[in-house]
């Protein structure tokens, strides 16, 4: 098993950039696939962005790509979101999640964390 706890979110001007990061509980955490979903207010929770457990590949949503980047550090069992040129549509909840040695990256998922809010204001 593993737990994941989010942190780095906040408020943020349009045009501005955040980074979240995604701590990762577990010895084997080199082995999981790892994505970001946001969920915005009476929206269906959306992927975002994903990383391969072998850390060869990557997906994003087309509305961010180019402008988020998905990365890790095994060695730190941590997920990054860097977010930049944000939208105020960028505004919702961000949640990480994992799955074990799971190559469809767009999901499912086994793990989640709880969640941290982004707000971009205009």
């Amino acid at each position: 098993q593993v737990h994941l706890e989010e942190s780095g979110g906040g408020l943020v001007q349009a045009g501005g950039s955040l980074r979240l990061s995604c701590a990762a509980s577990g010895r084997t955490f080199s082995s999981y696939t790892t994505a970001w979903f946001r969920q915005a207010p009476g929206k269906e929770r959306e992927f975002i962005a994903a990383l391969s457990w072998t850390a060869r590949s990557t997906d994003y949503a087309d509305s961010v790509k180019g402008r988020f980047t998905i990365s890790r550090d095994n060695a730190k069992t941590t997920v990054y979101l860097q977010m930049n040129s944000l939208k105020p549509v960028d505004t919702a909840v961000y949640y990480c999640a994992a799955g074990l040695y799971r190559d469809d990256l767009r999901g499912p998922y086994d793990y989640w964390g709880q969640g941290t809010q982004v707000t971009v204001s205009s």
